[in-house]
C-alpha cells in the first residue's frame, strides 16, 4: 500500500478498490485522482463541493464522481468537534478505465459503458430507487476478491450503465486544475468560508487566510474554482439555509436568513430565489408537500 497526497491507497494486485471508512470525519482537502470513484455514505452529513458545484449529503446517499474531478466531502462543524456521537462511514469503489482495466474498456462488449463514463465525467447523484440495489452490489464487490471481484464489478457496473432516468452532473463547465499544494490551500480556505459562513465575513478576512492580496485573492480564486468569493460565500449560506429551512426547528425564514449571514430579509430572498430558483418559502412548500406525498404512498 502507498500512500500520497491525491493519491488513492493502491493495493498492487487489485485493479478495481474497495475502500471503507469510519472515522471522525471525512478526508478536509480537495483533492483529484484518476480513478473514477462510487461512494455510498452510510453514515455523516455535509456538503459535497464537486467541480464549481456544491451539494448536501446525508446518510443513504451516493454519488458518482469522474476521474480527476475535484472534489472534497465536508463534514458538517459539528463532525470536528470532539463529541463522542459524530462519525462518518462511507464505502467506495474506485477504478480506472485507462490503466489496469484499459484492455478491458476496449472490448466491443464494453462499449456502451465506456460511452456512459464519457458521458458522465463531471459526476452524478444515484436516484434514491436505485440505492439499495446499488449498495448491496458495493457491499458484495468490497468481500470478494479475485475474479469474484471482478465479477462483482461487472454486476455494479451494469446496475450503473441500466440507469434510465435522466442525472443531473454534479458541475458544469471547465474542471479547474487543481495542484495538489492549491488543493490543501483552497481546501483551506474552504473551511474558513464553511465555518464563519454565518458571521460577516469580507474578502479581506479571507485573502488573508491565503496569505494574499485582496486583488490577487480574486484572481486566484476565480481561476481555481470558477466562483467569485461572493458567489461562493452566498451558494454556501443558501445551502446551509435549505438545510436549516427543511430540519423541523420551527425557525422562522427571518431566523434562518440572520444565522446564515444575510443581513436583510431582502437580500436573502433575491439570492435563494437566484441560486435555487424559488423563493424560500416556495422551497419549504415543495419539501412539505414531497414528505406528505411520500407519508400517503408509505401508508
Amino acid at each position: 500500500m502507498k500512500v500520497l497526497q491525491f493519491t488513492i491507497p493502491v493495493a498492487y494486485d487489485k485493479t478495481v478498490i474497495a475502500e471503507k471508512v469510519c472515522q471522525k470525519h471525512h478526508y478536509p482537502y480537495l483533492h483529484r485522482h484518476k480513478e473514477i470513484q462510487i461512494t455510498w455514505i452510510r453514515k455523516g452529513e455535509g456538503t459535497l463541493i464537486a467541480g464549481n458545484h456544491m451539494h448536501d449529503y446525508t446518510a443513504g446517499d451516493m454519488f458518482f464522481i469522474g476521474a480527476n474531478m475535484p472534489h472534497v466531502f465536508k463534514s458538517n462543524p459539528d463532525y470536528f468537534l470532539t463529541s463522542p456521537d459524530k462519525e462518518v462511514e462511507a464505502l467506495t469503489i474506485f477504478f480506472n478505465p485507462e490503466g489496469g482495466l484499459t484492455q478491458l474498456f476496449d472490448l466491443p462488449e464494453m462499449k456502451q459503458t465506456l460511452f456512459f463514463i464519457q458521458q458522465h465525467q463531471q459526476g452524478f447523484k444515484f436516484p434514491a430507487y436505485l440505492r439499495g440495489k446499488i449498495s448491496s452490489a458495493m457491499v458484495n464487490l468490497e468481500q470478494v476478491s479475485g475474479i469474484d471481484r471482478l465479477i462483482a464489478f461487472f454486476d455494479l457496473l451494469k446496475l450503473v450503465v441500466d440507469i434510465k432516468t435522466k442525472l443531473d452532473p454534479l458541475s458544469c463547465g471547465n474542471l479547474p486544475v487543481i495542484t495538489d499544494h492549491e488543493g490543501i490551500r483552497i481546501g483551506t480556505i474552504y473551511d474558513y468560508i464553511i465555518h464563519h459562513y454565518g458571521k460577516e465575513l469580507t474578502l479581506e478576512d479571507v485573502a488573508k487566510i491565503a496569505f494574499m492580496t485582496p486583488e490577487s485573492f480574486c484572481r486566484y480564486f476565480k481561476k481555481h474554482t470558477g466562483h467569485t468569493f461572493v458567489s461562493f460565500l452566498n451558494e454556501v449560506r443558501i445551502n446551509e439555509a435549505c438545510k436549516k429551512l427543511v430540519a423541523n426547528r420551527f425557525e422562522t425564514i427571518n431566523t434562518v436568513a440572520y444565522k446564515c449571514g444575510f443581513k436583510s430579509i431582502t437580500n436573502f430572498n433575491r439570492v435563494f430565489k437566484l441560486i435555487i430558483g424559488i423563493t424560500p418559502k416556495n422551497y419549504m412548500d415543495n419539501y412539505n408537500q414531497n414528505i406528505l406525498a411520500f407519508n400517503v404512498q408509505a401508508g
